[in-house]
């Protein structure tokens, strides 16, 4: 399949890769159809997808059969209504009916805005207006449907919800002004129960796309200000390629899992482009609440031999006896989503064998840094950029930065954004201009790159702690606190100060058996800790134990809030 989309498919240095990987673009790239009915053609009876849940379900669906379903969907999709170019947000959860829609949407050439589960009303009716939603498919949970419901009268371009699911809200669907359909109104395709004739599927059925209309968009987690529409084009999940094939280290005979809510960027990383790019199965454990025994138990059971998950999954994977689980089968681990602490690469290491290999990108991106199978990971290193983006660091006067150097994290665009970079942020031009220009996209990202080319994680650009005259990145103080085997998250902000500044102060969870321990004492203890870790200078002069973190609904610590809860 790859050999369609690249002019060379095997690398084995980084010099290589960077060298020589080069892109084959056809016009009106369309991922539903010239790669997923393409694997229909090549291996119709590979299982694309395994799904599972936490009830004891399993869901074998072939490249084939999800062709066929995805047809199906598609066709019905657009006979209620939903056409080219049309905004349709997704709130499925995790069920099966997610990755069937996106791809139908695909096919139709809709614009598909997936969000989270955990919105509400005010988040619906934002997203609602700022987009111009016409039509939400959600899945059949209390919450979510009185929230689009409790969102309709401030939202007057919705005209259509769809509803997932066995336990449909009929009184919903009689009472609700908008067009809702429930199960028995739907195709099989998405877990509906109608006997209905629907026209044949083709790719010919509407207009095809460009390569340059927008296909995807996504809302950002919102670290701070109201979210951001961050608009992607067909080639978007071209630029995911590299992502599976080459970060991930798939092949056909892989068994992929990756931990995310298919509200968030992460599950378009991990669970859908670039894995079937691979001709992977995409493995897919459908829960309501996580649990790291329940997670283990079920790559254990089905064999899964690669793994991609945030640091935080890694965090409370290693607090398990791995001992107790037959994980032969894994064979490659990837981590995304937030900075990887080495305490945390060492001890999964040292439980495992396995070498966790880190990647960093964000929802503007693909992967634009990461550690590639051809690269000897560097513990708590993002790696290096990925051959597909120029990546650059600026100081603050927009000079190049030496080794060692901080600065912030930038994207050369030249006469064609490269492939996997947003279009803009929708309906922002200001906020697109604020963060593309003079040729450069501007991530807010800080880093530092070492003598051999890895770069290093810094935080974000308004993160960045001034004390003293000192400029203190709040990753390294967490990384020097994540030793200590009391701390399971923790997260370091700036406290306004009369003599230095700033000073640092680490908001800290303990693990459970620590939590009666919590005082001045272990508060001494941990200081001297970081002390002892990294340079004095650093120490969190403050540190308050809390029993969770702020995090927006991606997953990602919201230091604004907790610098916001400091000045009260």
């Amino acid at each position: 399949m790859i050999e369609r989309f690249l002019k060379q498919t095997h690398f084995t240095s980084v010099a290589d890769y960077n060298q020589h990987l080069e892109f084959v673009i056809p016009d009106g790239f369309n991922f539903a159809y010239d790669v997923m009915d393409a694997w229909a053609d090549e291996a119709p009876d590979h299982d694309a997808i395994l799904w599972t849940n936490d009830e004891g379900a399993e869901r074998h669906t072939t490249f084939a059969q999800l062709r066929q379903q995805t047809d199906e969907a598609a066709a019905f999709l657009h006979s209620v209504g939903i056409g080219k170019g049309d905004p349709v947000m997704l709130i499925l959860k995790r069920r099966y009916e997610w990755w069937v829609t996106m791809l139908a949407l695909h096919k139709i050439g809709a614009v598909v805005i997936p969000a989270t589960h955990m919105l509400t009303r005010h988040d619906i009716i934002y997203r609602n207006t700022r987009a111009s939603v016409k039509a939400i498919i959600c899945v059949d949970d209390d919450y979510v449907t009185s929230q689009i419901a409790e969102a309709m009268a401030e939202s007057p371009t919705l005209s259509l919800v769809i509803e997932v699911g066995e336990h449909p809200h009929t009184s919903l669907a009689e009472t609700t002004p908008v067009c809702w359909l429930t199960a028995t109104q739907l195709p099989a395709s998405l877990g509906g129960t109608a006997q209905m004739q629907l026209p044949a599927w083709t790719r010919d059925t509407v207009e095809r796309n460009a390569n340059s209309d927008t296909m995807l968009m996504y809302f950002t987690s919102g670290t701070s200000g109201e979210p951001k529409m961050v608009a992607h084009d067909f080639l978007y999940a071209m630029g995911h390629l590299t992502t599976g094939v080459f970060w991930h280290n798939l092949s056909a005979d892989s068994i992929h899992l990756t931990v995310a809510d298919t509200g968030w960027g992460k599950a378009v990383w991990g669970k859908f482009y670039g894995q079937w790019f691979a001709g992977a199965t995409v493995f897919v454990f459908d829960h309501e609440k996580f649990d790291a025994d329940k997670l283990l138990r079920q790559m254990e059971h089905y064999h899964v031999t690669s793994f991609c998950a945030p640091p935080t999954i890694y965090r409370f994977m290693i607090r398990e006896d791995l001992s107790r689980y037959d994980l032969s089968s894994l064979r490659y681990c990837c981590t995304a989503g937030e900075a990887l602490n080495p305490a945390v690469y060492d001890r999964f290491r040292e439980l495992t064998g396995i070498s966790l290999m880190e990647g960093f990108g964000q929802t503007e991106t693909t992967m634009t840094l990461g550690t590639m199978p051809w690269m000897t990971p560097k513990p708590g290193s993002m790696g290096m950029p990925n051959g597909q983006y120029e990546i650059a660091l600026l100081k603050a006067d927009g000079t190049p930065c030496e080794d060692g150097e901080k600065g912030e994290i930038v994207v050369k665009v030249g006469e064609h954004k490269p492939i996997g970079l947003f279009k803009e942020y929708y309906r922002d031009p200001e906020l697109t201009a604020q963060a593309w220009h003079d040729g450069y996209y501007f991530t807010g990202d800080m880093a530092w790159r070492d003598e051999d080319g890895y770069y290093w994680f810094e935080g974000r650009k308004d993160d960045v702690i001034k004390s003293s005259g000192y400029r203190i990145g709040p990753f390294e103080v967490e990384s020097a606190l994540m030793t200590h085997p009391a701390v399971v998250e923790c997260a370091i902000t700036g406290v306004p100060d009369d003599i230095r500044g700033m000073v640092v102060k680490a908001t800290v969870v303990l693990g459970r058996e620590w939590k009666d321990k919590a005082g001045d004492a272990l508060v001494k203890e941990l200081q001297q800790h970081v002390k002892h870790e990294t340079a004095p200078y650093k120490y969190p002069r403050i540190i308050e134990f809390v029993d969770e973190l702020p995090k927006t609904i991606s997953g990602k610590i919201r230091r604004v809030e907790i610098r916001k809860k400091d000045a009260k």
